[in-house]
């Protein structure tokens, strides 16, 4: 049996990754959602920021530009229709420094941590709200948790 791209031990990171390398977890995390999904995101752009901007900070009412991971910006696929005329391209961002605050904090891994704020900034590109994915991602947990 071949080795893979799953197969390979997850990265571990003696220093806070630059932006470069958040990018490329991201990419590689993208390559592994289903590919029946994937191909819903090829409009979709990922971009890494160190923080949102100060316009996202205030909008969201945020009270650190810590406290925001990542973000979609965009219209959701349950809002567009098929004569919904683009104005401007979906994004993901992902903000680098809260997530490597979050990573310290947490002990997470931080492939997996990007991972999945990205998974999630991508649901919302599906119209799915954050309280639809909390409730799939309990759903997955339990489902884990009966098998394992």
């Amino acid at each position: 049996m071949t080795s893979d791209r799953y197969d390979t031990p997850p990265r571990v990171f003696t220093f806070a990754p630059t932006i470069e390398e958040v990018e490329q977890i991201a990419a590689e995390a993208l390559a592994s959602i289903p590919a029946e999904f994937r191909r819903h995101t090829a409009n979709v752009r990922i971009h890494i920021e160190e923080f949102p901007t100060e316009e996202i900070e205030k909008a969201m009412e945020l009270e650190s530009p810590f406290d925001l991971l990542g973000l979609y910006q965009g219209v959701s696929m349950a809002e567009k229709s098929v004569a919904h005329v683009a104005n401007d391209i979906d994004r993901v961002f992902l903000y680098r420094r809260p997530l490597l605050d979050y990573w310290i904090e947490s002990g997470e891994d931080l492939t997996h941590l990007v991972r999945h704020v990205l998974i999630h900034e991508i649901g919302h590109h599906f119209g799915l709200s954050d309280e639809d994915m909390d409730a799939i991602e309990a759903q997955a947990e339990a489902l884990a948790a009966a098998q394992g």
